[in-house]
């Protein structure tokens, strides 16, 4: 991994060094526009509206218009702000884990500690753990201040942007206001099918379906090109009994969805144990 920004935490008189990396990454199939007549790629250029012409990358720069006029701002006046300039991640207060609402949590990055450094980070990584506490953190990146939280995640400190307060928008619809009556039978149907889903939260078991299915599209396309035909390579795709279809009983749709949910859990667990049969079998005639 390569870092992205260097600097400090410092918690009280304590300074800790390190380096930051982005800590997720997009596995999306990447795909740009092309005319779909002659296959020709879609290029987008940047052009000045007052002169007509392309403008190089390297030209351009920002500007702020308020509606009467626009005032130019160059690269050198905006690194010359006091916060583009501070590479401090400054703890503000330690917090509950549970008082941080997930709808706040923005891009996640991985802190690596300068080696002489290691003691105060490990030291700080296990305050937080012991503790089941967030540091609420201010800092400046890419030209703008952010709010963060710092967190821990197996060895490491992870820094997680938040969103500000204003940009979290609130949840208002009148439908809401009515509220149904439910009855004691539903909420126990209701508590069957969430037992019936019940686990243990294992990412790994979980793949994205359609990236998959794009792969295999652009590989069978890459193969048979125009004569491809789809249904051979996918099956024909229809909705399972009973989905997409109008709730007309929910007591009904909450029942055959737990004799659903049942009948999915007793096939995996076929699939499992004929999985470790075969894996045994192997090991055996080896």
């Amino acid at each position: 991994m390569r870092s992205i920004w260097k600097g400090s935490i410092s918690f009280g008189l304590v300074n800790v060094p390190i380096k930051v990396y982005s800590a997720t990454e997009s596995h999306d199939v990447s795909l740009h526009q092309v005319h779909e007549k002659d296959g020709g790629r879609i290029r987008y250029q940047r052009k000045c509206e007052v002169c007509g012409k392309v403008v190089a990358y390297e030209d351009i720069t920002k500007a702020y218009d308020d509606g009467t006029q626009t005032v130019v701002l160059t690269e050198e006046e905006l690194k010359s702000l006091p916060a583009e300039n501070n590479h401090e991640i400054e703890v503000v207060e330690f917090v509950p884990a549970d008082q941080i609402d997930p709808i706040m949590l923005d891009k996640p990055y991985y802190l690596e500690p300068d080696a002489r450094a290691l003691k105060p980070y490990t030291l700080l990584r296990r305050a937080l753990e012991e503790t089941d506490r967030m540091a609420v953190v201010q800092f400046a990146l890419r030209q703008k201040s952010r709010l963060a939280v710092l967190r821990v995640r197996d060895k490491v400190l992870m820094l997680q942007t938040m969103l500000w307060d204003d940009e979290v928008r609130e949840a208002s619809f009148d439908v809401l206001d009515e509220v149904p009556r439910i009855s004691a039978k539903e909420r126990e149907m209701a508590a069957q099918l969430v037992d019936s889903l019940a686990g243990d939260f294992d990412a790994s078991q979980f793949s994205d379906d359609y990236q998959e299915q794009l792969k295999t599209l652009v590989e069978a396309k890459l193969e048979q090109g125009d004569a491809l035909d789809t249904a051979a390579t996918f099956g024909e795709t229809e909705d399972e009994e009973g989905e997409g279809a109008e709730v007309v009983d929910l007591m009904e749709a909450l029942q055959r969805s737990v004799e659903k949910s049942k009948s999915k859990k007793t096939a995996a667990k076929k699939s499992t144990a004929k999985k470790s049969s075969s894996s045994k079998k192997a090991k055996k005639g080896a």
